[in-house]
């Protein structure tokens, strides 16, 4: 039985990263893949050998023993595997009786991104963020814009050399404020965002989560003490829809959204409106009323336009009216601050006073025009905006 949660220490991250390369020199103009300065690693089919571990394997934090086989314990599906197989998320084998992560150190993309991307409109705005991804995923969504790394194995991709301790490094060569877990799923890489965040949090760098928030209570509340801010896509308030168009269900990540709020964690939510599957505007409302019933109205709600992807390739684009009216059915709700994604040129990207309803933020993409946030309120009336603003 294990539930190993073994600090790593810096000596360890130090030879960790020795592993394979002798060390990085990244180009200083770039801000985008780091393909061309860090070493890859090239994607090997198949499982090791049973009495060889991957090199980018680590033991797993949550699981125990059974009868039936090694029960995984970090997320709602509890995967129970046998010698040799591997969870839902592509990303956990039992190796010889224990349970061991395939994706430590060896992300499949690497970006430096504008925060806005993620989307955080109210977290260190104009700030970049370190951005990373394993392969893997322990959801199975038919819209998915990242299926050719989450709906696949670490050992199936082209992979960078970036262990804990050499992440930290390049994130400060790039002047990034955070580093972003996101592009796939960070909770099927938790061990590797677990070790990174707790390193970087030690060194006053910013951990945020990009997540479908499938996970369960305990580790969860282990990860948060390092998360400072987290974008939990909340993909519908029908549990039916969740089991039919994700492969998972609905009340773990409601649960997820309410304790992040008591670990103090800034939330924001994405909704994806996907027409015939997330377009029911009485879900819509019931989810709102939901958020604001449980004092998550003061955290920024995105609705985002879908466009044709995955298998979802026969579905049209969702209407701007439809994201404008589920954005007034959120302000009329309660909810402070409503925004509009994917749809160049929208007022509904910029952050307006919830009091005198003047513009704060002025938005063009990724960009910000102006600021009237001063001290963490309105500029025009002295409302409290609500924020990590510095």
């Amino acid at each position: 039985m294990s539930n190993n949660k073994k600090n790593i220490t810096k000596r360890e991250f130090i030879k960790y990263s020795l592993c394979g390369l002798g060390g990085l020199a990244l180009g200083i103009n770039s801000i985008d893949l780091i393909a061309n300065h860090v070493g890859k690693i090239s994607g090997r089919g198949g499982m090791p050998p049973s009495d060889e571990l991957w090199k980018w394997s680590k033991e797993a934090m949550y699981y125990i023993e059974t009868p039936r086989g090694i029960k995984c314990q970090l997320c709602p599906h509890v995967c129970v595997l046998k010698e040799g197989e591997t969870g839902d998320c592509r990303t956990r084998v039992n190796n010889k009786g224990k349970l061991y992560t395939i994706a430590y150190g060896n992300p499949c993309a690497a970006h430096v991104d504008p925060i806005e991307k993620k989307p955080l409109y109210h977290f260190l705005p104009s700030s970049k963020s370190f951005s990373i991804a394993t392969a893997g995923c322990n959801l199975a969504c038919l819209n998915c814009q990242n299926w050719e790394i989450s709906q696949s194995s670490p050992k199936d991709t082209r992979n960078y050399d970036l262990m804990p301790w050499r992440l930290i490094e390049e994130c400060k060569k790039y002047k990034c404020k955070s580093i972003a877990y996101t592009y796939s799923e960070p909770i099927a890489f938790y061990e590797y965002t677990y070790d990174s965040a707790k390193l970087a949090k030690e060194l006053g760098i910013k951990n945020i989560l990009v997540t479908a928030g499938y996970i369960n209570a305990k580790p969860l509340r282990d990860i948060s003490k390092y998360i400072d801010a987290a974008n939990i896509d909340l993909k519908s308030f029908s549990n039916e829809i969740y089991e039919m168009l994700i492969g998972g269900t609905l009340q773990p990540v409601l649960n997820t959204l309410k304790i992040l709020k008591q670990e103090n964690v800034w939330i924001e939510i994405t909704n994806l409106i996907i027409p015939s599957w997330t377009d029911d505007f009485d879900m819509i409302k019931k989810m709102c009323d939901w958020l604001v019933d449980n004092g998550l109205n003061e955290y920024p709600l995105h609705f985002s336009r879908f466009h044709p992807m995955y298998k979802l390739t026969n579905l049209p684009s969702t209407p701007t009216s439809a994201l404008e009216k589920a954005r007034n059915i959120a302000l009329n709700a309660g909810i402070k601050y409503v925004y509009i994604g994917n749809v160049p040129g929208s007022n509904a990207e910029n952050t307006y006073c919830p009091n005198c309803k003047k513009t704060l933020i002025e938005r063009r993409g990724y960009s910000i025009i102006s600021n009237n946030i001063i001290d963490a309120k309105c500029k025009y009336c002295g409302e409290k905006i609500s924020g990590v603003w510095e």
